[in-house]
């Protein structure tokens, strides 16, 4: 009887595993190649406000801008608002020192409110939300305002990509940053995606509407009224910001705070999960999927003890091997061949820790998890 429940729970546990990691992806790009719906991109030069929201972002600033200014586009038409989401180093004092930049400065109290405060602020045709340390190819804009030219877009994001990095579990992070790019080209070609990169993105000025006050994914909660109301949101592969990688400690916490938003999310639109959500299925495999994978990864993992031989002994072969290499990766040194695989066993790991971490939403403020993140809040402001 054991036995046979053992095999029942392994065999539902890794048919989910391989169908989040494997199956889903391949479905997904079998859809996009014969189901694919074209953006009918057009050339249009509408007014475009920036809203770049920065808390202590002195390192960055005067750099961000320039490279705002070193878009291709008539400067006229472009307006750029800096928010100082109470900043208590000088980006306030560099905002004022530089040309051509307006500075709206309001207590510290998050990115939420900051781009609030933006909106009320701003009168652009088409929003552009950015995020002070990553910096822009000069020839991005005109490509994602071009997604606007199709009536049916609603807003329109760019990809972001990773510097370099000789560290392994860095370059393991850009690998799956690259897989997450290839994801949402896919589901752009189908239909929409149901959020944006923070870095970059562009929205239809009348389609942008307040967030509620301690919202984590703004670069989601801002594109899903836009897609509930039946507009798409796409992806710009011709449209490039470039980011700094960050060590694994770092996208651990990063990626806690995302995994924290994703179920906030989930409670402020739970018409994601209804049949108002045309984009369901996809929702479901491409964004809880993964963050329930721990959850699948655990039953698997404690029922392989009862598995009938030689599956048992397969099975706890296979993890304990996993778990070893993962567990002796910061041994290894970074020109070691071993590394790539160690490393990569690791982030995993730690990936899967974060999914966990994420539920911590559902017992401490939002603005925790914020403040714990450790990072010098540049990907998110506040």
């Amino acid at each position: 009887m054991i036995e046979a429940v053992a095999v029942f729970v392994f065999s539902v546990s890794v048919a989910f595993i391989l169908y989040i990691l494997v199956g889903y992806p391949l479905m997904l790009d079998l859809l996009a190649r014969r189901r694919a719906n074209p953006v009918q991109k057009r050339p249009i030069e509408p007014t475009v406000s920036v809203i770049l929201p920065v808390y202590n972002g002195e390192r960055w600033l005067a750099a961000k801008i320039e490279s705002l200014r070193a878009l291709d586009y008539p400067k006229h038409l472009i307006d750029i608002l800096v928010v100082s989401d109470g900043s208590q180093d000088r980006t306030a004092e560099i905002a004022r020192s530089l040309e051509g930049v307006r500075l709206l400065e309001i207590p510290h109290g998050g990115k939420a409110r900051a781009i609030n405060a933006a909106l009320e602020a701003v009168s652009g045709e088409v929003l552009l939300f950015t995020d002070v340390r990553q910096q822009l190819e000069p020839g991005c804009l005109r490509p994602l305002l071009a997604n606007l030219g199709d009536p049916r877009v609603g807003a329109a994001t760019a990809e972001l990509r990773l510097l370099p990095s000789t560290r392994a579990e860095e370059a393991d992070a850009g690998a799956y940053l690259r897989f997450e790019h290839w994801i949402r080209d896919r589901l752009s070609k189908i239909d929409s995606l149901l959020g944006v990169a923070g870095a970059l993105y562009v929205i239809r000025r009348e389609l942008a509407r307040p967030l509620p006050p301690d919202t984590l994914l703004d670069d989601v909660c801002m594109v899903l009224p836009p897609f509930f109301a039946g507009y798409r949101v796409v992806m710009e592969p011709a449209a490039v910001a470039f980011d700094e990688p960050v060590p694994l400690k770092g996208e651990f916490r990063r990626k806690v705070r995302t995994i924290a938003g994703l179920y906030q999310t989930l409670r402020a639109y739970p018409a994601l999960l209804g049949s108002a959500n045309r984009m369901r299925l996809h929702f479901i495999s491409h964004k809880l999927g993964r963050v329930w994978l721990p959850f699948f990864l655990a039953p698997a993992a404690l029922s392989s003890f009862w598995l009938p031989a030689p599956w048992s002994r397969f099975a706890l072969t296979g993890q304990a091997a996993f778990l070893l290499l993962a567990g002796i990766d910061l041994l290894i040194p970074q020109w070691f061949p071993l590394k790539r695989l160690t490393s990569a066993a690791r982030t995993f790991l730690v990936m899967m820790a974060a999914a966990v971490g994420g539920l911590s939403v559902f017992f401490v403020s939002p603005l925790v998890l914020w403040k714990s993140s450790g990072e010098k809040s540049t990907v998110k402001a506040g």
